[in-house]
């Protein structure tokens, strides 16, 4: 038993650091309407958690081969406790996003970390029995989040959702620390590996967060000047972290891999798959500030998208074992479209039942594709390079729910949907059957791409395993991170 209790420290920060982020999609509401904040508001207590998970987890790849990933996982649990504690006390909006933002810190750091922990604990037999019970409660947390975050928010306060990450983290991290091995026992540590790279770090964070500026201000605003200033911004960071990335001995990113068209229509289906749960933040403003539903009622609502995904996933992972990940990836995609357009055609009529068969479906979709994307990203590229490709891999799945949110935000507001007027339910059912359609559009659109380009063969994580090939890229001690679905 005694050996099992590593797998319970690395499972419990898991669970921690998914359960906030699906907890929040119930709880934005309430914090709306305790600060009186506007829908931009709320897009940024969302996007700029995700932001930072998506500009850190390379470079936090690069620092955990350093220094060793229970250094990383130790510090990430500090560091997502303190941020907590001043989410759960923030006194407005602006402090709320700034906590939120360290809070990402510390995810990043979790994210980054809890897969290497359970590669470099565990072998053999041991390694698949804890990789399955890694799997689950990866999949419990996101099933779980919106039930928890209803009942949080509705018999406590969207406050209590913060606050009971702190004993959770504390728990797990004096956990850790007793039953993790220290840096110098912990086996792949490497002395040797290359710095962070800060400039290309910055880049990235640049043109991201200008994106994201830019997008969300045009949804508020409309295609003003600064929204302008913020593309160009956001395309001149884009040209300079190329720039910094082609010049790098030891990139960030290899930019190079995106001239192979398999590798890129990857990463833009990974994009894709982050559409549907985009949505999940203006369905539940609907749910609430339109059909007037409590949190516990809308977390119910969302259930079966959750529940759905929870159950693909088990059952694709061994059902669909060693199939190709072109039919994979690309049904996962046509489902998760199919199922946002069934949300589509809300009116003044529509209620939460409404939403429920596109919710499965959608769920479905999601479940089917995320264990096979890795599979889809190691077949684009050569073995030797497997490890920087799954850091993409990462990264791009933070990044999509960013982008998406604030995307979407523009085609919910259109017309006139404000998540702060109660009275504006017929608008807010149009904006959202807009968004829907959106999210709609780009699973299909991500599935042409994968049933055209993705290919069906190719390196597989054994053989890319960056351990055994001498890989020194930023991200080779999280390979296989991205067919875990750590990062939701």
């Amino acid at each position: 038993m005694r050996k099992w209790w590593p797998l319970v420290a690395i499972c419990l920060g898991t669970f921690m650091f998914l359960l906030d982020t699906t907890v929040l999609n119930v709880a934005l509401p309430d914090i709306g309407a305790d600060f009186s904040a506007p829908l931009s508001g709320l897009q940024w207590v969302m996007n700029v958690y995700t932001l930072v998970l998506a500009v850190l987890m390379l470079p936090f790849g690069s620092l955990a081969d350093r220094v060793g990933p229970r250094t990383v996982y130790v510090a990430g649990l500090a560091v997502f406790a303190v941020a907590s504690l001043g989410c759960a006390l923030a006194p407005g909006t602006g402090v709320l996003v700034a906590a939120r933002a360290v809070q990402g810190v510390g995810g990043a750091a979790l994210s980054v970390a809890t897969f290497a922990l359970v590669v470099a604990v565990y072998r053999g037999p041991d390694l698949g029995r804890a990789m399955g019970v890694f799997g689950a409660f990866t999949g419990l947390g996101a099933a779980v989040g919106p039930m928890v975050g209803g009942v949080l928010t509705e018999w406590l306060s969207w406050r209590a959702a913060f606050y009971l990450n702190i004993p959770l983290a504390l728990a797990t991290l004096a956990l850790t620390l007793r039953v993790l091995p220290a840096r110098d026992r912990t086996p792949g540590v490497r002395r040797d590996a290359p710095r962070v790279d800060l400039p290309g770090t910055a880049a990235f964070a640049l043109c991201a967060g200008s994106l994201t500026y830019a997008l969300t201000t045009a949804g508020d605003d409309g295609l003003t000047p600064v929204a302008y200033a913020a593309l160009a911004l956001a395309a001149l960071a884009l040209a300079l972290f190329v720039r910094l990335e082609l010049r790098s001995p030891h990139p960030l990113l290899d930019v190079r891999l995106f001239r192979r068209r398999a590798f890129a229509a990857v990463m833009l289906c990974v994009l894709a798959s982050s559409a549907a749960f985009a949505a999940l933040l203006f369905t539940s403003v609907w749910l609430q500030s339109g059909l007037g539903l409590g949190p516990v009622r809308a977390g119910l609502a969302l259930m079966p998208l959750a529940l759905a995904c929870f159950v693909a996933s088990l059952v694709s992972g061994r059902a669909l074992h060693g199939r190709s990940p072109r039919a994979v990836v690309g049904t996962g995609l046509l489902l998760s479209g199919v199922g946002c357009a069934l949300q589509s055609g809300l009116d003044a009529g529509s209620s939460a039942g409404s939403l429920a068969l596109g919710l499965a479906v959608t769920g479905a979709g999601v479940g089917l594709m995320t264990p096979a994307m890795a599979g889809a990203v190691f077949a684009a590229v050569p073995a030797e390079r497997g490890g920087m490709a799954a850091g993409a891999m990462t990264t791009f799945r933070q990044l999509g729910p960013t982008l998406g949110v604030a995307a979407f935000g523009v085609l919910f507001r259109t017309g006139g949907a404000d998540a702060g007027a109660g009275g504006a339910g017929a608008s807010m059912a149009a904006g959202l059957s807009r968004v829907f359609l959106g999210a709609a559009g780009v699973g299909l659109a991500g599935a042409v791409l994968a049933f055209a380009f993705v290919r069906t063969s190719g390196a597989t994580p054994e053989r890319a395993e960056p351990r055994k090939r001498g890989l020194r890229g930023p991200g080779a001690r999280r390979l296989p991170d991205g067919a875990a679905g750590v990062d939701s």
